[in-house]
């Protein structure tokens, strides 16, 4: 049974290091404020879940479990919070979010979002 705990504890250390590193590199890869600080934020919250599960499962002692539940909890509240904080603020700067371009020949939509009359 340790056996089943230890791969378990690994699977969960390994695809939360891997989400955390994701995120990172959504940080440098993707266009702008908005979708960064989106993709930061969802990965970050989710990889530090599956790492501290992974810390609990090693834990001996069910009083760093709890720490580790309580860690997870603060950083529940305070990651995605600062991360709305910081695109209110960019947004009531000005910054705004980069849209994608019109496919060409797709479906056109007029300012209320109502399609256009086909010209056919």
């Amino acid at each position: 049974m340790s056996s089943f705990v230890d791969i378990l504890s690994w699977l969960l250390l390994l695809t939360g290091g891997f989400f955390c590193v994701t995120g990172g590199l959504g940080l440098l890869r993707l266009p702008d404020f908005y979708s960064r600080s989106h993709g930061g934020g969802v990965l970050d919250s989710l990889g530090a879940l599956l790492t501290l599960a992974g810390l609990a499962l090693q834990a001996d002692h069910y009083m760093v479990v709890v720490k580790l539940a309580m860690i997870y909890m603060f950083l529940f509240v305070t990651g995605p919070t600062a991360i709305h904080a910081l695109a209110r603020a960019a947004l009531l700067a000005g910054l705004k979010p980069r849209l994608a371009a019109p496919v060409k020949g797709g479906p056109q939509r007029a300012a209320g979002g109502e399609k256009q009359p086909s010209k056919s």
